[in-house]
Formats: C-alpha cells, sequence, structure tokens
C-alpha cells in the first residue's frame, strides 16, 4: 500500500518566512534596546534643559538649549568636580590591581595546588558570594576604625589585595582549569617553579579572565555607593557617586540640571573602559568553564 509524503515546502516560500522571522526578531530586540536606553537618553537630554524644564517638558528634545549645566555642575559643590573624578580614579585604579594581584593568586591555588582541605575553603569561599556587603559592613567599620583608616583610601583598596572578592576568584579558577596541564609539567621539567609558572605562562593565557576581572571591577566600584559614603567622610576625600548625592537638597531645591549634566560625566570613564575592553570581556566570559 503506497503512503502518501508531504509535499516539500518550496525554497522562496521558506526564504521568505526566514526573512520575516528574522525582521520580526530584530525589531523586537531594537525595540528592547531602545526602552533599555531611554533613561540614558532621557538623562542625557535633561543634562542640556533648565531645571524648570526638566520635569514640565518630558520630551527628548531641550527647547531651552543649556549648556551652562556643565559649567555650573563642574564648580557647583564645595571643590571642583575632577576632584572628584581623581578619587574615584585612585579608588578604581587601586581596586582593578588589589582584584588582578589578589585574585588570580587565589585562584592559581584553588586551580592547580593540592593542600587538605582545598574543596571546603572552596565551597566556603563561594559561600561568601551570598552575604551582602550590610551583613559584614559593621565589623569592617569597627575593624578599619580601630587602625585608624577611616576617611581614608584604605578600606576600599587594601581588602582588594586580600581577594575579597570570591566572585573574581570562582571566575578565574573556572578559566585556570580550563587551561592545559601539559603546559605546567613541560616548565617543570625545565626548572620552573610555581611562581614562574604562574607569573610566565598561567597570567599570559589568563588575559581574558583578567581583562574580565578588571572591567568588572571598574564599573563596580566606579558605581559604589554605600562603601564609600560610610568609610570617607570629608568632602575632599569624596568620590563621584558620594559628591553626585551632595547635589540633591533636601528642602527640594535641588539643581536637577547641573545633577544631571555632571551624571553624564561620570558616566565617560564608563562607557570608555568597557569599550577599550569589550573584546576581552566576550572572550573571557564565552570561555570561561570551557574544559
Amino acid at each position: 500500500m503506497a503512503t502518501k509524503t508531504a509535499a516539500p515546502v518550496p525554497k522562496q516560500q521558506r526564504t521568505r518566512a526566514e526573512r520575516t522571522r528574522r525582521l520580526l526578531i530584530h525589531l523586537g530586540l531594537i525595540g528592547f534596546g531602545l526602552i533599555m536606553l531611554y533613561p540614558l537618553l532621557w538623562m542625557l537630554s535633561s543634562s542640556f534643559k533648565p531645571t524648570a524644564e526638566i520635569f514640565r517638558e518630558p520630551g527628548l528634545i531641550p527647547w531651552s538649549f543649556t549648556p551652562e549645566n556643565y559649567t555650573e555642575g563642574w564648580n557647583a559643590l564645595q571643590y571642583p568636580f575632577h576632584r572628584y573624578l581623581l578619587n574615584s580614579a585612585i579608588v578604581v585604579g587601586g581596586a582593578i590591581v588589589g582584584n588582578l594581584i589578589g585574585c588570580s593568586m587565589a585562584a592559581y591555588a584553588f586551580a592547580r595546588l593540592e593542600f587538605r582541605g582545598k574543596r571546603l575553603f572552596f565551597a566556603i569561599m563561594l559561600a561568601t558570594i551570598m552575604l551582602p556587603i550590610h551583613v559584614v559592613i559593621v565589623p569592617q567599620y569597627i575593624l578599619f576604625a580601630q587602625l585608624d583608616w577611616i576617611n581614608t583610601f584604605y578600606p576600599l583598596i587594601v581588602p582588594k589585595l586580600l581577594a575579597t572578592d570570591a566572585f573574581f576568584i570562582f571566575l578565574m579558577v573556572q578559566f585556570i582549569r580550563g587551561l592545559p596541564r601539559d603546559l605546567d609539567e613541560a616548565a617543570r621539567i625545565d626548572g620552573c617553579g610555581h611562581v614562574r609558572i604562574f607569573c610566565q605562562i598561567i597570567l599570559p593565557l589568563s588575559m581574558p579572565a583578567l581583562a574580565t576581572t578588571a572591567i568588572f571591577t571598574f564599573i563596580w566600584t566606579w558605581n559604589d555607593f554605600f562603601s564609600q559614603l560610610i568609610f570617607l567622610t570629608s568632602p575632599d576625600m569624596y568620590t563621584v557617586p558620594v559628591a553626585l548625592r551632595t547635589f540633591v537638597d533636601s528642602s527640594s531645591q535641588t539643581s536637577w540640571g547641573p545633577l544631571f549634566a555632571m551624571s553624564v560625566v561620570a558616566l565617560g570613564p564608563v562607557f570608555g573602559f568597557f569599550l577599550a575592553g569589550q573584546r576581552y570581556l566576550v572572550k573571557g566570559i564565552a570561555t570561561t568553564g570551557i574544559k
């Protein structure tokens, strides 16, 4: 008994359906992207509006173009805004160096060395990721106050050297585990110890993971408000997030135009650093965990 078979779909019809599907997907992604970008565009537009127009005219086009918001905001606080940018740069630079050194060394130990209690310590390290900063902020403040570190940059930099960011340790451990051990064995045959293997083999091959760590450390530290508000008490030590907070007046007389202008300025370094390292960021995330 003969069976009927379905007629093949014409190639032209399949091509048209595929194009329609791709078009709908791209339109959906563009629409979603515009929704995500709207707050940023609104802030950029508001930075060129007078304060009275910002909430009266919610559109993106400023009717009264006011570039003076940038010069006014730059000198509106007790110190020029470049002082706060410099403070943030010092904190961010120290945090990046600290995380790259401390987390990479800890990751190498977990990924390559064998010692008693290794799995237990690794599990404890992972468990610390679930601890919010609010849980440990009081003990940290007491410790740093006893060390006379309050109102200095030390509480924001020194802990990074001690590998306190478990997320980056985990990220690098997964990356290093994906590197072939044959390289380590060949180096040992040539007389290399752990220090030379770490510095001359593991670190150069771990550039994508290191770049990912640097980018995320930059973004998270630059945008960190809570820790910097707790440990930095005098205006000359304020970083950008804390300085932006001082624009907000409790008497409802906030100059929103200059505030948005300085917020745009504060976003510049983040965008620049991200664009400079996005190639390594994508590569690092894509290859992390591949064995």
